[in-house]
This record gives structure tokens, sequence and C-alpha cells, in this order.
């Protein structure tokens, strides 16, 4: 998608450990054989168990590779992230991003030291918050004044 000219791609969606745990292969590859190994009582509506209609699966990641992209916009966090995943950072990276957003954790963290590794800028945006292209924020998330931006990880 390009809007305004800055090409856009985004990959919804959690790691879930029954589909794929990067940097573990994948135990499925897409929501069909998901769906399909599943018992009948599990399935919901017919379709994929309710639990994992947000899973990332590996078909939908690797349908992203072989594009570009200015922005990466993901629910889970780049490697950067105490909780992230290198295989979300190695996704913008393949894209070309200059600049990746994540909102899993719900908090702003400064990844100015990961920025230079990584080659793009990594972004948290907090709980219901609004941050520009530039990383800047517009509206704080509801929890960023309690968690504040911290480089050290997540105060639960």
């Amino acid at each position: 998608m390009s809007v305004a000219g800055v090409r856009i791609a985004g990959l919804g969606g959690i790691v879930r450990g029954q589909v794929w745990r990067p940097p573990e292969p994948p135990r499925v590859h897409a929501q069909a054989e998901f769906i399909a190994q599943c018992g009948r009582g599990k399935r919901w509506r017919g379709g994929m168990p309710r639990t994992h209609r947000s899973a990332i699966f590996p078909a939908d990641y690797e349908a992203l590779l072989g594009q570009r992209a200015d922005v990466l916009v993901t629910h889970e966090a780049p490697a950067c992230h105490p909780y992230g995943f290198a295989a979300i950072t190695e996704l913008a990276q393949q894209l070309g991003a200059k600049t990746a957003f994540h909102d899993h954790h719900h908090d702003r963290l400064d990844y100015s030291e990961a920025n230079g590794r990584n080659r793009f800028k990594a972004v948290g945006v907090g709980l219901r918050g609004i941050t520009d292209q530039g990383g800047n924020v517009i509206v704080a998330g509801e929890l960023d004044e309690e968690r504040g931006d911290r480089k050290e990880g997540i105060r639960e």
C-alpha cells in the first residue's frame, strides 16, 4: 500500500507457539493447515479456533519478504525490544523499511542504541497512543506515564 508516496507494509498478529515461534521452525505454514490439524470441536464457526485467529502464520510473513516498503507496521516487536523477535527485524530489513512501528507491549522504549544495528528506526507505540511517521508522540499511550520511555525492559 502507498499513502502520500510512502510505501507501507503491515503484519498483524502475534506469535503463537502452536503455529510458529521464531527462530524455531514453523509447526504449520498456513491457516488452512492449522485448521486441518485441529479437532472439529476446537474450530470456531467451522474455521480457525478463536484463540489462534490472531496468530502470525509463516505464509503471511513470507508473502511480504519479496516486497519493498518504507514503513513496516506490526503488532509484534522487533528484536531490539526485550520481548521482540529477530524475524520482525529481518522482515523490516528485507523490506528496506526506514521505520518499523509496533504496539504489542503497549509501551514506548528508546531504541536509539539499536538503530544503527537494525538499519531502521524502531518505534513502539503506547496503548491507544498516536505517533507520527518520525516517531514523535502526538497522543501519549495510556500507560506511557506509568511506564515512560525506558531503555531497560518492562516493569510489570
